[in-house]
């Protein structure tokens, strides 16, 4: 069966990076839509960064764009590269799978349990 499993997570000062994990099991990323997608104390869900995997195809909410990367390696984990990280991206981050359309960030079929990322 699909299994999303992230890790990465951590509390870190306001300028630093982190670097998160989606390890994915029971299907193969490539050709799949993945994302990122985080979700803050009291705030709905919202999309971060998503990947057609295999194929190079990236999408970037506004507020991430040229801090953060998305990317996949052939060993069927997704990572994301935080940069420059600031208070506003303090949440739980969720590493998701398969989607009709990458940036259609409510529409993912498979979720990890998320981990989480502090910036104070």
């Amino acid at each position: 069966h699909v299994q999303l499993v992230e890790s990465g997570g951590g509390s870190v000062q306001a300028g630093d990076s982190l670097r998160l994990f989606c390890a994915a099991s029971g299907f193969t990323v490539e050709g799949h839509c993945m994302a990122w997608i985080r979700q803050a104390p009291g705030k709905e869900r919202g999309g971060v960064a998503a990947l057609y995997a295999g194929f190079g195809i990236t999408y970037y909410t506004d507020s991430v764009k040229g801090r953060f990367t998305i990317s996949e390696d052939n060993a069927n984990t997704v990572y994301l590269q935080m940069d420059s990280l600031q208070p506003e991206d303090t949440a739980m981050y969720f590493c998701a799978a398969e989607a009709s359309y990458c940036s259609q960030w409510n529409a993912y079929n498979y979720w990890g349990q998320g981990t989480q990322v502090t910036v104070s």
